[in-house]
């Protein structure tokens, strides 16, 4: 088990807070990554690119409806 890690700054450890947990303009704030358990852990990570087949379908559908208007533009002419 993850030891959990409090995101409230500890006044005699953190440098440039006020009175009340502010930080004075000009200071930079703590970054998120001083907060481990911040964000929902990720399970699942996709691969990257795109598959065969849906760029395939993608390709055919845009030649088809290419060819359609190119054969539209070609009836109105004639």
């Amino acid at each position: 088990m993850s030891q959990h890690v409090s995101p409230d700054p500890e006044p005699e450890r953190s440098s440039g807070l006020e009175p009340g947990g502010g930080v004075p303009p000009g200071e930079t704030p703590p970054a998120e990554s001083s907060m481990p358990e911040a964000g929902p852990r990720e399970t699942h990570n996709p691969p990257k690119g795109w598959a065969k087949a849906p760029l395939a379908l993608i390709l055919v559908v845009t030649v088809l409806v290419a060819a359609f208007f190119l054969a539209y533009a070609l009836v109105l002419l004639l």
